[in-house]
C-alpha cells in the first residue's frame, strides 16, 4: 500500500465527483507504469467508474481508431519550409481550435516533398480529430474539417476513427469534462506537460448509436455558431468606439501613404535622422488634432507621470507568492489583467507602484508590430505594491484636467497608434517615455470626457455581455451533451 500526497486538480473535474482529499491511498497492484500521484486521484477511478456503468458501450480510442499518430518539427529556419503558395500548411498545436477553424494565413509551410516523404505518417485527412498532447495547449482538441493537404508537428495527436463512428462526437467527447477530465489524467505534471501516443489510445470513449452521436454534434454546432454570432456583435461594438471617440472630437483618420522618395527641410530636423520619421502623412495626423475643436496639450501636460517600470532578473521571480507583477502579457487587451500577474521576492524594489486607472504602453517585444499597439487600462485597484516591468510604459493623467479613462480611449484608438508608431526607434523597434511627453492630445472640458467615458464604458459593458452570453450558452451546450453521453437525468 502506499500513501500519496497530491496537489489540487484542475477546475475541468466532474461537478458529480466527491471533494478532491489532498491524501489517499494506492494498492501496488493498482499501480499502471506511471508513478505520479495525479495519475492515481480518486475522482479519476470515480470517472471511469461513471463511464463504465452508463448504459452505452464503452471502447478505447485504439479500439476505434484506424491510425493514431503524431508527426515532427523540421529544423527551424531550416530549408523544410516555404512560402504559403508553393508549400504545405503546418498545423501546430497553438494552431488548432475547438470551433474546427484553422486560420492559414498565419500558418508555416513545409515543402511538398517533406510532407510526401518525411512526414508521410502524420498527412490529415478531412475528419481527422487532433489532439494537442505537448506543452501550454495540451489537451485542447479540433477537427480538421477542410478538403486540402496538411500535415501536424509532434505536438498533435491525430486520431482517424472508423467511417461507422461520427468524428465529430468524438471531438465533442474530448472537449467535455467527461473527457477532458481523462486527458488530465494521463497528462505528465511535469515543467513541459506531455502525453504520449499510447496513453491517447487509451482514453475510454462511449459510444452511443449513430443517431445519437448526430444529435451531439447538431447540439455542439449551433452552439458554436451562437458563440461566433454574439461574439461578432461583441467585437463590432467594440471597434465602434474608435469611430466615436474620433467623431466626439472631430477627427477625422487621413490616409496613410508611405513615398519612396520625398524632400525634409533642414530646420525640420530633430534629433532623428531615421526617414520614417518625416514621411508626409505624419504631418496630416498632426494637422487633424490641430484643428480639433477642443483644446491641445503635450501628453506630459495632462500627466502625472510617464515612465517605464522594472524587469526583474530570471532569478527574482517566484510563483504565486511576493510581490504581484504586472507583465507585458498581463497587459496585451484593451484592459489590464489581473488574472495574469507575475509574482516575485519580497526584496525586490521596482521603479512604480501601479494603480487603478494607470494606462500601459508597450514598449518592447519579441514582434516588433505590438510595441505602440498594446494599450491596455487598469481598471481595478490593484494589490499593495503591485509593480509593472520595463517593457511596459505607465502613463498615469492628471485627474485635474484628464480623466485616465478619457486619455485611455484616445491613446488606444488607431489615430494615436499611428502617433505612437511614429515614435519608435532603432531595428528592436523601442518606445521610449521621453518620445511620448510631445504627443500632442485632444483634451475637451471634463464634463465632455465623463460624457465620452459614460458611453464607452455602455458599449464595453453590452460587448462583455454578449461574450458571456456565448460562453454561458456553449458551458450549458455541454453540460447537455454529457449528460446525454453519460445517461444522466
Amino acid at each position: 500500500m502506499t500513501q500519496i500526497k497530491t496537489q489540487q486538480l484542475s477546475s475541468t473535474s466532474v461537478k458529480t465527483l466527491a471533494d478532491r482529499p489532498q491524501i489517499f491511498t494506492v494498492w501496488s497492484n493498482e499501480i499502471e507504469g506511471r508513478i505520479d500521484p495525479s495519475f492515481y486521484r480518486p475522482e479519476f477511478k470515480e470517472l471511469e467508474k461513471v463511464i463504465i456503468k452508463g448504459k452505452y458501450e464503452v471502447k478505447t480510442l485504439n479500439e476505434i481508431a484506424e491510425k493514431i499518430s503524431s508527426g515532427a518539427t523540421p529544423l527551424s529556419g531550416g530549408d523544410a519550409y516555404t512560402d504559403k503558395s508553393e508549400g504545405i500548411p503546418f498545423i501546430r498545436s497553438g494552431d488548432i481550435r475547438e470551433d474546427k477553424s484553422i486560420d492559414f494565413d498565419q500558418l508555416l509551410y513545409i515543402k511538398k516533398e517533406i510532407h510526401q516523404k518525411k512526414l508521410k505518417s502524420s498527412q490529415l485527412k478531412k475528419g481527422d480529430v487532433l489532439v494537442a498532447i505537448v506543452g501550454a495547449t495540451i489537451g485542447q482538441v479540433s477537427l480538421y474539417d477542410y478538403d486540402k493537404e496538411a500535415n501536424i508537428n509532434q505536438a498533435i495527436a491525430m486520431v482517424r476513427v472508423s467511417k461507422d463512428i461520427n468524428p465529430e462526437y468524438v471531438k465533442e467527447y474530448l472537449l467535455s469534462i467527461v473527457g477532458q477530465n481523462q486527458l488530465n489524467k494521463i497528462k505528465r505534471p511535469v515543467a513541459r506537460a506531455n502525453i504520449n501516443l499510447e496513453e491517447v489510445g487509451s482514453i475510454k470513449i462511449p459510444l452511443p448509436p449513430l443517431s445519437i452521436q448526430n444529435k451531439i454534434v447538431d447540439i455542439m454546432r449551433k452552439a458554436y455558431q451562437e458563440k461566433k454570432e454574439k461574439e461578432t456583435k461583441a467585437n463590432k461594438l467594440l471597434e465602434s468606439i474608435d469611430d466615436y471617440v474620433l467623431s466626439e472630437l472631430g477627427i477625422k483618420m487621413p490616409e496613410i501613404k508611405r513615398e519612396m522618395v520625398f524632400e525634409v527641410m533642414s530646420d525640420e530636423i530633430r534629433d532623428r535622422i531615421d526617414s520614417e520619421y518625416y514621411q508626409e502623412f505624419y504631418k496630416d495626423f498632426i494637422d487633424e488634432v490641430k484643428r480639433c475643436k477642443f483644446s491641445k496639450k503635450k501628453l506630459e501636460d495632462i500627466t502625472e507621470f510617464i515612465m517605464n517600470g522594472r524587469t526583474p532578473a530570471k532569478d527574482d521571480y517566484v510563483e504565486n507568492e511576493g510581490i504581484p507583477l504586472i507583465k507585458a502579457g498581463t497587459a496585451s487587451g484593451k484592459l489590464v489583467d489581473l488574472e495574469k500577474l507575475g509574482y516575485v521576492k519580497k526584496d525586490f524594489k521596482g521603479k512604480q507602484t501601479a494603480r487603478k486607472g494607470d494606462i500601459f504602453i508597450l514598449s518592447a517585444a519579441h514582434q516588433a508590430e505590438y510595441v505602440g499597439k498594446n494599450v491596455s487600462l487598469l481598471d481595478k485597484e490593484p494589490a499593495q505594491n503591485t509593480y509593472f516591468v520595463g517593457e511596459l510604459i505607465n502613463v498615469r493623467a492628471n485627474p485635474e484636467v484628464c480623466l485616465s479613462e478619457y486619455l485611455f480611449s484616445f491613446l488606444a484608438s488607431s489615430f494615436a497608434f499611428v502617433l505612437i508608431n511614429r515614435e519608435k526607434r532603432g531595428q528592436t523597434s523601442h518606445l521610449y517615455p521621453d518620445d511620448l511627453k510631445n504627443l500632442i492630445v485632444p483634451v475637451p472640458p471634463l464634463d465632455v470626457q465623463k460624457k465620452i467615458v459614460d458611453k464607452l464604458k455602455f458599449y464595453r459593458t453590452q460587448a462583455q455581455k454578449l461574450k458571456d452570453e456565448a460562453s454561458n450558452n456553449l458551458q450549458k451546450a455541454k453540460e447537455q451533451v454529457e449528460r446525454i453521453i453519460l445517461r444522466k437525468a
